[in-house]
């Protein structure tokens, strides 16, 4: 399988900047973005957008919160998967991002970042 993950376009923020304080973030990212990026069946464009944005770093929080839990970084990506995917979208959500309430919270951001993308 070839290497679809995009570098992140927010070093400061989002997934990546939080992930610095608790690991080293190019590889954090390198195992973080193709787990998302299955999970969802997103875009790439679409994962590196949501993991760039304010939601990313929440993320990255509960990221960190397996880590500090006791969990190995790749179990403490796949225990934050389970849970975003566990979420499922309200409807003042859906109102704000245009994706169908009851979609799994993660699905549903990835997808959104997807589709922003595309229209760009």
């Amino acid at each position: 399988m070839i290497n679809s993950a995009l570098p992140t376009s927010n070093e400061a923020w989002g997934f990546y900047g939080t992930s610095g304080a608790f690991a080293d973030a190019d590889a954090v990212w390198a195992i973080v973005f193709p787990a998302v990026l299955a999970a969802t069946e997103g875009t790439p464009e679409g994962v590196r957008d949501f993991l760039d944005s304010r939601h990313g770093r929440h993320f990255a929080d509960d990221v960190h919160n397996g880590i500090h839990a006791g969990l190995d970084l790749t179990a403490a990506i796949e225990a934050a998967i389970t849970r975003w995917m566990g979420w499922t979208i309200n409807r003042e959500t859906a109102h704000e991002i245009a994706m169908p309430k009851g979609l799994p919270y993660l699905k549903g951001f990835v997808l959104y970042f997807s589709l922003q993308a595309q229209a760009a």
